[in-house]
C-alpha cells in the first residue's frame, strides 16, 4: 500500500514539547517562536525531517502555523482544517486562530507585547512573509529575530535524516520538451528580468526544468535540492549525489554543474560578493537567501520563479499523457464504484474502501502497461460526519463504518508516469434524505457551471470562483475552500500559480490544468464534494461574437451518482451537459471494462428519463 493508516495527529505531544521549547527560548533570550508548516522549499508535502509543526503540536494538516509565546500558544489553520485541528491538538495548550481571517501578520500586530523578541527560522519563511512579519512586529513595537539554529530541531532528539530517494529521468515522450531547451528558455527569462542568475527553490520547478523525478516527499515525485540558473547558461544543481545513478549523473552533468547541498550557501555568497543580480521569487524563496545575497554585496531581483508559468501551461505531450492517465484512472474508479455499489451498508469501513481503490488502480495500471507509481495524496475516505472534515485523513483509530443512510465522500488521486489525477465522488449508502439530494444537486450545478463556462483571455481564477457557488448561495449555503487548484504533470497534485478561488489572481492560460471541486459540509452529519480536473482550452471564436473565448475541457472520466439528483433543481442545459458527459465517460472508459463492471457503467451512464428534462 502506498497509503498508511497510522494515527494522523496526537494531541498529547503538545504539552511536554511546548514546555521544552519554552525553556530553550528562555535560555536564548527569545519571547516566542513561529513554527510554520514548511521546509526550505515551501512545498505542500514535506519530508519527515521537516514535519516540525506536526511534531510540536500534533496537527497534521498541509497548511498551518504555530506561535509559541512564554505563556500562550496558538495554531493558525484555514477553513479546510477547522474541525481536524480540534481533534489533533491539545486545546488546553493551544488556542485556534484563523489563517485567513486573522493570519499571523495581523495577529502579531495586535497581540505581541512591546519589546518582545519573536524568533523565526529564515529558511522556513519566504521573503514576502518576512516583510509582512517585520511590518506587523514594528506595529507592536516588537522585534522579529532570525535564528541560526531552529529550536524545534534543537529539542527534537530523534529527528529523521534527510531523504535520499533515487532520482530518475523523465522520458521525453512524457515531458514533451528536452531539458536543454527548457533551460535555454529559462535563461532568456532571467535576462529579461535584468538579472544574472535565478535561484530555483521549488523542487517541482527543478524536476520540470531538468526532466527528472524523485521520491523525497510523500506522494509527489520530487527530488529535494536547489538550482542556480545563469543567464549565460552556466547552471548549477545542488543535490545529494547519493541519489544519482551513473546514468543520471552523466545526464545531469551535461546540463549543469552538480554540487552537494553543503555547497549551496557558499555558492550564493560567492556570487553575491561578485556583484551578481540574483532573482528570487518573493512567494517561494526563503528569507535566508535574501540575507545571504544582500549581506554580501549582491542585488536581489524580486521576480517570479521563471519555471512556474512554463510548467503550469502543459505542452501537447503532457496533455496527451494526462488524457490517457484519466482514461485509465476513470476505469479504475468505475471498478471501485461498481464494487462499492454491491456492498451492504455497515459491511465495510473507510480503510477497506481505500485499500480496494488502490487495488483497482494497480490492476488497471498493469492491464494497460502503465503502472501506478503512487497515490497523489492520502485518500480522503469520509463516511457520515467524517465526510464533513474537508481534508480528513483516515487512520486505524478514526476509520468509520459506512452506515446505512449515510453519505460517503471519496477524494483520491493517482500518480502515473504520464499524468497526475485527482477525483472526488460522493455516494449514498442506502437511501439518501431529500436534504442530501438537494444539496448534492446544488454542488453539481456549481461544478457544471464551471465546466460549461466560456471566458475571455486574461480572466483570473478569482473572476470565476463565484460561478461554482451561485447555486449554493441562493439557498444560503457555501463552502470554505477554493473551487480549484492547479495540477502538475506527474508532479504535485496541488500546483501553482493557477487556482480558482477568491484569492486566485493568476490569469488562466491555455494548457493550465485545474481542479473543479465545489462542495458542501454539514458538521457532524455529512460532506459532499464533486471534483473533476479540467484543462484550459485555446481561445476560439464564438459564432456571432466579438471576442475569442477560452473554455474548459473536462479530463476526469467517472459517473456521478444519479440517485443523488433532484432534477427539479436543474436546468435543461445542465441536464443535457450531464447526459453528454456520461455518454463520453461510457465511450472512453467502457472499452477498458468488461463483465459486471461494464454493465454497472452502462447503467450509471444511461441518459436521464426525458420527463426529467423539463426544467
Amino acid at each position: 500500500m502506498f497509503q498508511t493508516f497510522d494515527p494522523a495527529g496526537d494531541p498529547s505531544v503538545g504539552k511536554p514539547r511546548v514546555a521544552t521549547l519554552r525553556k530553550w527560548l528562555s535560555d536564548n533570550d527569545l519571547d516566542g517562536f513561529i513554527v510554520p508548516r514548511a521546509d526550505e522549499h515551501q512545498g505542500e508535502y514535506v519530508p519527515a525531517r521537516a514535519s516540525r509543526l506536526k511534531w510540536l503540536t500534533g496537527f497534521s494538516g498541509s497548511a498551518g502555523v504555530a506561535i509559541v509565546l512564554k505563556d500562550r500558544a496558538f495554531v493558525f489553520v484555514d477553513g479546510r482544517y477547522t474541525l481536524q485541528v480540534r481533534q489533533e491538538v491539545d486545546l488546553d495548550v493551544f488556542a485556534i486562530e484563523s489563517l485567513v481571517d486573522n493570519p499571523p501578520r495581523l495577529w502579531i500586530g495586535d497581540n505581541l507585547g512591546k519589546g518582545a523578541r519573536l524568533g523565526f527560522d529564515p529558511w522556513l519563511h519566504t521573503t514576502g512573509e518576512v516583510k509582512a512579519l517585520r511590518a506587523a512586529a514594528e506595529k507592536a513595537g516588537a522585534t522579529p529575530v532570525p535564528v541560526e539554529t531552529n529550536p524545534v530541531d534543537a529539542i527534537w532528539s530523534d529527528q529523521p535524516e534527510p531523504p535520499l530517494a533515487p532520482v530518475e529521468l523523465h522520458p521525453i515522450v512524457f515531458a514533451g520538451e528536452l531539458a536543454r531547451e527548457k533551460l535555454a528558455r529559462l535563461a532568456a527569462a532571467i535576462t529579461k528580468e535584468d538579472a544574472t542568475h535565478a535561484v530555483l527553490t521549488d523542487p517541482s520547478s527543478i524536476a520540470w526544468a531538468f526532466n527528472i523525478r524523485g521520491g523525497d516527499v510523500p506522494h509527489t515525485p520530487l527530488a529535494l535540492g536547489f538550482a542556480i540558473l545563469a543567464a549565460d547558461g552556466n547552471h548549477r544543481l545542488f543535490m545529494d549525489s547519493r541519489k544519482f545513478s551513473r546514468t543520471v549523473n552523466a545526464y545531469l552533468t551535461q546540463l549543469a554543474e552538480p554540487h552537494e547541498p553543503a555547497d549551496f550557501e557558499p555558492a550564493v555568497v560567492k556570487l553575491a560578493k561578485g556583484g551578481a543580480k540574483i532573482a528570487l521569487d518573493p512567494a517561494l524563496a526563503a528569507e535566508k537567501l535574501r540575507m545571504l545575497v544582500e549581506e554580501n554585496g549582491g542585488t536581489v531581483v524580486a521576480a517570479p520563479d521563471p519555471a512556474r508559468i512554463p510548467r503550469a501551461t502543459k505542452n501537447q505531450a503532457e496533455i496527451a499523457g494526462s488524457r490517457a492517465a484519466h482514461r485509465r484512472d476513470g476505469a479504475a474508479v468505475a471498478k471501485l464504484l461498481c464494487w462499492l455499489d454491491r456492498q451492504k451498508p455497515g459491511s465495510l469501513d473507510e480503510i477497506a474502501v481505500v485499500t480496494k481503490l488502490e487495488e483497482c488502480r494497480r490492476q488497471t495500471g498493469e492491464e494497460t502497461q502503465m503502472p501506478l507509481r503512487d497515490v497523489s495524496f492520502d485518500t480522503i475516505s469520509g463516511a457520515g460526519p467524517n465526510g464533513a472534515i474537508m481534508h480528513y485523513r483516515v487512520s486505524r483509530t478514526t476509520s468509520r463504518v459506512l452506515g446505512d443512510g449515510e453519505l460517503f465522500l471519496l477524494d483520491s488521486g493517482a500518480q502515473y508516469q504520464d499524468g497526475t489525477t485527482d477525483i472526488t465522488r460522493t455516494v449514498p449508502m442506502g437511501k439518501p434524505t431529500q436534504e442530501m439530494r438537494d444539496r448534492y444537486t446544488l454542488v453539481l450545478k456549481g461544478m457544471i457551471g464551471i465546466s460549461m463556462l466560456r471566458f475571455p483571455p486574461r480572466t483570473r481564477g478569482c473572476d470565476i470562483d463565484a460561478v461554482a457557488r451561485m447555486a449554493l448561495w441562493r439557498h444560503g449555503l457555501d463552502f470554505a475552500h477554493g473551487t480549484g487548484h492547479g495540477v502538475g504533470s506527474y508532479l504535485a497534485v496541488h500546483e501553482g500559480p493557477q487556482r480558482i478561488a477568491k484569492t486566485g489572481t493568476e490569469k488562466l492560460l491555455e494548457g493550465m490544468m485545474i481542479s473543479n471541486e465545489p462542495g458542501y459540509y454539514k458538521e457532524g452529519a455529512y460532506g459532499i464534494r464533486l471534483e473533476n480536473l479540467i484543462l484550459v482550452s485555446p481561445a476560439e471564436a464564438v459564432g456571432g461574437g466579438d471576442i475569442d473565448m477560452h473554455s474548459f475541457e473536462t479530463l476526469t472520466l467517472a459517473p456521478f451518482d444519479k440517485r443523488m439528483l433532484n432534477t427539479e433543481l436543474m436546468t435543461r442545459e445542465e441536464l443535457h451537459w450531464l447526459d453528454a458527459y456520461h455518454a463520453r465517460v461510457l465511450a472512453e472508459i467502457g472499452p477498458m471494462l468488461d463483465g459486471e463492471a461494464l454493465a454497472w457503467l452502462e447503467k450509471a451512464c444511461a441518459p436521464l428519463p426525458h420527463d426529467d428534462k423539463t426544467a
